[in-house]
């Protein structure tokens, strides 16, 4: 049956639907909350999908689907049937690393350390997983500074008969008090057990509660003159309310929450999740999406959400989300907050998805850096609405210093890479005095002169001015000077606030600090301004010497040169006789220099 034809069979029931290939391979899985609308809406209107869709749905030969009870039940089994197919058209997931999780072992006296493998049998109990590992390590040392309890290196299999019948020696860390010596019968298993119940309380949010409970039993420690008893409660107090001021992210600890945040770059999207419980993090994950068609942010959000529910279990009853996912799940409440606390936390999960997007570009600039500097031009070409991409990119910058020996500097980028053989340095000809506007109009004049003239097909896409509007306007008028303000683009790149300058556009553009558009406009502009400075000082240094020595008749660039090698300074030249000046210069040239220095 045609594929058509099928899909008109398809049920108005929520479910997930399934397509293959002429060879009979899953390409794609997708959920719906009605799956007869759903599926029609790749077949009803063709010429108003994307090419990316367009592309899926031609290979489409046969199309299946199975009906659940609910949007929950089929966002899960979506999530499932992608990690048992991977079809070649899901959103991808990225993240490959395995995070660590906090393992309370399941046996006498329990072990607590650090692992980033899971047990799958449910022998243990872990909690987790933590995105930083330092956030997971500050956690351990918060428990065995409470708790004189066994870690990873405790490698001993306790039992009570071994303990009795003293069949194992104790290590170092009885001695200095960094374990209670539960291996020799120091510690009873119920006040370990105590111990360890107070760490999963920790783990699972409860620290308040825990802190109020340790108070509480101070105050009756010191009503019964155990002054002892209460001074181990007050240092667990202090040791708790020390990590708490510095962890607790939200005023209110009556917080319950997931939090999900995404950032989205072109084809990826990089997301942050968050469990909170008591005004603290507990659990954190950040994960990375690529989607294969132009998927929705609506629906990237719900793929990331049944991940985390496929990885941790049931979700909190509420759900902090930047936009709503588009789905209902029974039990869970799905807000959007425009201030507050809440709106505090969604900051803060999007600050750490902006973070992970900015490590995957710099792990991508080390390991693919073709697709890095591809990436970042097309990055710019979006930001500034060009036409094509901006694969030959010049830029312009010019100084003086009062008014003297005023240089400019042109540098190429090709590709996104600098092109040090196409560099070119100016020295201002036809301005007087320190008018960086009127400098910058010889420049470009003079470079797209010769440019035109020898190479008139290879035009820059893109040529960007060091400076702001008054440059900018100056470089314009250049270009239709010469008749080719269509043919390329310019814009102005402003030091004071890093924004964009646009020729006829009032309001200038600011483009994300962390993008890739404006670090490829900040590299070109900074290299300008390094090749020209460069330049500027050197000519610089040449005139301060020349201003001297130069003016004299006969002393050229080489006599200058063996003076200097000889003496050491001008100084020094003045204070040399006319017969020591003569072993260098001769007779005649040393009598003018003389003369000339007094």
């Amino acid at each position: 049956m045609e594929v058509r034809e099928a899909i008109k069979l398809f049920p108005h029931s929520p479910g997930v639907y399934r397509y293959y290939d002429a060879s009979g391979t899953v390409i794609y899985v997708g959920k719906a909350k009605d799956l007869h609308k759903r599926v029609a809406q790749y077949f009803v209107d063709p010429s108003r999908l994307t090419r990316k869709t367009a592309l899926l749905v031609s290979h489409i030969v046969r199309a299946e689907y199975t009906i659940v009870d609910s949007e929950a039940d089929a966002l899960l089994l979506e999530n499932n049937l992608i990690k048992q197919y991977k079809p070649k058209y899901n959103i991808l997931l990225k993240d490959s690393k395995t995070y660590p999780w906090i393992c309370i072992s399941n046996e006498p006296f329990p072990r607590v350390f650090l692992t980033r493998r899971v047990d799958k049998a449910g022998k243990h109990r872990y909690f987790g997983p933590y995105s930083s590992v330092k956030h997971a390590y500050t956690l351990l040392e918060l428990f065995f500074s409470l708790y004189p309890m066994r870690g990873a290196d405790c490698k001993l299999k306790l039992t009570s008969d071994g303990i009795l019948r003293r069949k194992y020696r104790p290590c170092l860390k009885l001695h200095t008090g960094t374990c209670a010596g539960c291996c020799v019968g120091k510690v009873s298993e119920k006040e370990y057990a105590g111990w360890v119940e107070a760490v999963e309380r920790i783990l699972e949010g409860g620290g308040r509660e825990l802190m109020r409970q340790y108070k509480e039993a101070m105050a009756d420690c010191a009503a019964r003159l155990d002054f002892e008893g209460a001074q181990h409660y007050k240092q667990w107090l202090d040791t708790l309310s020390q990590h708490y001021s510095k962890s607790l992210i939200v005023n209110t600890a009556d917080i319950k929450a997931d939090v999900f945040s995404l950032v989205f770059d072109q084809g990826d999207a990089y997301g942050n999740f968050m469990r909170i419980k008591g005004g603290s993090v507990i659990q954190s994950l950040n994960l990375r999406f690529q989607a294969r068609i132009d998927e929705s942010r609506e629906d990237v959000l719900a793929f990331f959400i049944a991940e985390i529910e496929s990885r941790l279990g049931h979700l909190s009853p509420e759900v902090i989300v930047p936009f709503l996912p588009g789905i209902e799940l029974e039990g869970v409440r799905f807000t959007t907050p425009s201030r507050g606390d809440k709106l505090s936390l969604l900051d803060l999960g999007l600050r750490n998805a902006a973070r992970l997007r900015i490590d995957a570009l710099k792990q991508s600039e080390q390991v693919d850096p073709d697709g890095y500097y591809q990436k970042m031009m097309l990055d710019l070409q979006q930001a500034l609405g060009l036409d094509r991409l901006p694969e030959h990119i010049e830029c312009f910058d010019n100084s003086n210093l009062q008014g003297t020996n005023p240089v400019a500097a042109c540098v190429v980028f090709r590709g996104g890479k600098p092109s040090k053989k196409d560099y070119r340095h100016f020295c201002i000809k036809t301005v007087v005095g320190a008018n960086d506007f009127a400098s910058m109009k010889e420049i470009v004049n003079r470079r797209y002169s010769r440019l035109l003239a020898e190479s008139p097909d290879d035009l820059p896409d893109l040529v960007v001015i060091d400076g702001g509007k008054g440059q900018l306007g100056c470089a314009w008028e250049a270009l239709c000077e010469l008749g080719i303000q269509d043919r390329l683009t310019v814009v102005g790149l402003a030091k004071r606030l890093e924004e964009v300058v646009r020729v006829g556009d009032p309001v200038p553009l600011f483009l994300d600090r962390d993008s890739l558009a404006l670090k490829l406009l900040q590299q070109a502009r900074d290299e300008a301004h390094r090749f020209n400075i460069t330049h500027h000082r050197d000519r610089r240094s040449k005139g301060q010497i020349h201003s001297v020595l130069r003016d004299i008749k006969g002393v050229g660039e080489k006599m200058e040169q063996k003076l200097i090698l000889r003496f050491g300074s001008v100084p020094r030249i003045a204070a040399a006789s006319e017969a020591e000046i003569a072993t260098v210069a001769g007779e005649k040239l040393a009598a003018l220099i003389k003369e000339a220095l007094g």
